[in-house]
């Protein structure tokens, strides 16, 4: 059985400022984690699984990972699971260290404050299927690491290199890209098609993108309306964005 004090240490990396601490996430579901080790970002420290689930993967699991893998009851998972409906099995990952991001001949996105963990981990994974390799983000938006945005990204986190960072002096540093802002006063995402170098700015799921922001964009791009809708999803913007360019 699972000690007080390890399942203590596991609930407690639901909240950021112990995950910061720890400088570990907790990841949960079969391809999450079997993503997450299939990823070289992402080191595992401990596995915890139910004894069938187990029994099918435990030889994938050995090609990446050496450490303890204990079995557990569905009593405990639900202990230290983050989850409504807990899932066969959570493991505990370091965080990826820092890697350096070029934006230069490729689609970056940068994002403005998206807070929704579950829109930030659509994104993410929305990005690995069009194969745009980082996302900047703003300091004001949601933890990559928060248990929402990891289930919501189905194991792209591992494939995906995400920056918190000053956004305005990240796109300064970078002005000689070409910066694209989604909006509902600009020009035909049509006009996109075929892009292959640029920055792609989405904004906060209720306010936007912020003036400041908004001011270093070189172009302001919208998706056409033809209902009556105010705005997209964040996270559905994106994915129509990205597949038109």
């Amino acid at each position: 059985m699972l000690s007080k004090t390890y399942t203590k240490y596991i609930q407690s990396l639901h909240h950021k400022k112990f995950r910061d601490t720890e400088n570990a996430f907790i990841a949960e579901g079969s391809k999450v984690v079997m993503d997450l080790l299939n990823s070289s970002k992402m080191e595992c420290i401990h596995l915890l699984a139910k004894a069938p689930w187990l029994n099918e993967h435990e030889h994938g699991i050995r090609k990446h990972f050496a450490g303890p893998i204990e079995v557990v009851e569905d009593f405990e998972l639900e202990k230290i699971s983050a989850l409504t409906t807990p899932n066969q099995v959570l493991a505990v990952f370091k965080k990826a260290k820092p890697a350096p991001i070029d934006p230069k001949k490729k689609i970056t996105l940068a994002l403005d404050t998206i807070r929704d963990p579950g829109n930030l981990g659509t994104i993410i994974r929305i990005a690995d299927w069009f194969g745009v390799q980082a996302i900047i983000c703003s300091e004001s938006c949601a933890d990559r690491y928060n248990p929402k945005v990891v289930q919501s990204t189905m194991g792209s986190l591992g494939r995906v290199e995400l920056l918190y960072t000053d956004l305005a002096a990240w796109l300064e540093k970078n002005r000689d890209i070409p910066v694209y802002a989604a909006a509902l006063d600009g020009k035909n995402m049509n006009s996109l098609k075929g892009l292959s170098e640029g920055i792609l700015l989405i904004g906060n799921e209720s306010k936007g993108i912020s003036d400041e922001l908004m001011q270093m964009a070189h172009e302001k791009i919208t998706i056409p309306r033809v209902g009556q809708a105010e705005s997209l999803n964040a996270a559905v913007a994106t994915g129509i964005l990205l597949s038109h360019i």
